[in-house]
């Protein structure tokens, strides 16, 4: 069972990515900041927020010690920060001053990999604080980057949906095409594997994308061979474009954030769904667990974090069956993938209720508030309330499933009120866009420059937005 234990609402503007360290979680948003907490309460620190970012902090990393913090941003900076006491220890500039998206420190923190908008690849010496290599992908923003546990290697993604495996010596060792609209995030496992019948090594990796995917991926190393990347599954519980994806630390669970505004976390060696986790009203933009404790940390466009409590030993009953949710159709579960969904919304106290009164998939959504009070008779307002709010919930996904995909906004993914055209050529939620541009000059769905801030009222695609969404009410 994964159990909603804390919200951490500090953050002003969208929240971009989350770390932990052994002992704090950090969080950085659109709103220029990062913030750190203490494990121990969800304190914020006293330092706490570290302001210095002209622009967006697009993604935070703690070094392996926990005692210096990375961070990057639109402003095309990379900040390296002392945990010890919030003071700003360097400032290191990418070549070409692009928006930095991602960064990483290498598993002996000797380097800091710092990848940008305009596909830059950049190795700084953390110690000397200054630049160790660089490099750069083919055609498209570097996006996604993970070290392997030995450091011995790093892989990139990119806009372009490239996988690029490189040396220590920023050496191009493999390319694969991985996920046809761009790569948005990469994980490594930090358990390798060894083979011992062919006496290979190799890593586990999960890569996800704007194809809605999460491909999990084997990285092979042999004297004969070289490097190779093996395609190993797909797991497509999503329904809408996967932006973050990490491992556990034991590398047996990956979860993922989407779009479709669902965590989702999946057992790695049978790819099963254990949990699917909708609490979050946006879309999720970063999850990571925690290195020490069973702890599971979502952030998302609603500009909250939430953390999440993993029990472990005693899994919520019928559990592996919440995978059904995003592979049959709300109305035709059974009486256990309702049970299941219980489980999945923390209301694991009403599964024998629901069973007893056989509420299947189409039972559950037809039912009312009078139904609850009468017919199952929980007196709780609150919690009839709660039962309510997620069945609605339910009731908006399967409205958002087959909403035409030119009618929601690419950036916030919901279905447009007020659409207008970009000088990009692609037509966006007014308010949406306007946040967008507030803090950046690029295109939300190419990355290149925009060639001017002007919006123009999509009228035509308003029209049929009204059109279609008075078919819906007949």
């Amino acid at each position: 069972m994964a159990t909603l234990i804390h919200t951490l609402s500090d953050h002003s503007d969208d929240v971009n990515y989350c770390a932990f360290s052994s002992s704090c979680l950090a969080t950085c948003s659109l709103d220029k900041t990062i913030r750190v907490y203490s494990l121990s309460n969800f304190a914020e620190l006293p330092y706490s927020p570290l302001e210095g970012h002209a622009y967006a902090v697009h993604c935070c990393c703690f070094s392996p010690s926990g005692l210096v913090l990375a961070s990057c941003s639109t402003d095309g900076t990379a900040a390296l920060w002392d945990t010890r006491d919030g003071r700003r220890l360097a400032v290191l500039q990418q070549p070409g001053a692009s928006p930095v998206r991602v960064c990483r420190f290498s598993p002996r923190a000797a380097h800091l990999l710092a990848g940008a908008a305009d596909g830059s690849v950049v190795l700084w010496n953390v110690q000397a604080r200054t630049l160790y290599r660089s490099g750069k992908v083919k055609g498209g923003s570097l996006m996604a980057c993970a070290f392997s546990p030995n450091g011995d290697f790093f892989v990139t993604g990119s806009s372009s949906g490239d996988l690029t495996i490189w040396d220590d010596k920023m050496r191009c060792l493999y390319n694969e095409k991985a996920h046809d609209l761009g790569v948005t995030c990469c994980d490594i496992s930090s358990h390798p594997v060894s083979d011992s019948e062919n006496g290979f090594k190799y890593f586990q990796m999960a890569s996800c994308g704007q194809d809605n995917h999460i491909k999990l991926w084997l990285i092979l190393f042999a004297d004969s061979l070289g490097v190779q990347l093996k395609y190993k599954c797909t797991l497509n519980g999503h329904s809408a474009p996967v932006l973050a994806c990490a491992f556990s630390c034991d590398g047996q669970m990956i979860v993922s954030g989407s779009v479709d505004k669902c965590v989702i976390i999946y057992e790695t060696s049978t790819g099963n769904t254990l949990h699917i986790l909708s609490q979050h009203t946006r879309y999720v933009t970063t999850c990571a667990f925690a290195p020490r404790s069973p702890l599971l940390a979502t952030g998302s466009m609603d500009k909250t974090v939430h953390i999440w409590q993993l029990d472990l030993k005693q899994p919520c009953a019928g559990q592996c069956t919440v995978e059904n949710e995003s592979k049959v159709a709300i109305e035709d579960w059974s009486e256990d993938d309702v049970s299941a969904w219980l489980c999945a919304q923390d209301l694991a106290d009403f599964v024998g209720l629901f069973k007893m009164n056989n509420i299947d998939g189409k039972e559950l959504l037809n039912l009312t508030k009078e139904s609850l009070a009468n017919e199952l008779k929980i007196e709780s307002l609150g919690l009839r309330s709660k039962v309510l709010q997620k069945i609605e919930e339910l009731r908006m996904t399967m409205t958002s499933v087959s909403v035409p995909d030119e009618f929601l906004c690419p950036i916030t993914r919901e279905l447009m009120k007020d659409p207008v055209i970009a000088t990009d050529g692609y037509s966006y939620e007014r308010e949406a866009m306007e946040n967008w541009i507030s803090n950046r000059r690029s295109s939300p769905m190419t990355n290149l420059p925009l060639q001017s801030l002007m919006l123009t009222p999509n009228r035509t695609l308003k029209m049929a937005i009204s059109r279609w969404l008075e078919t819906q009410q007949k």
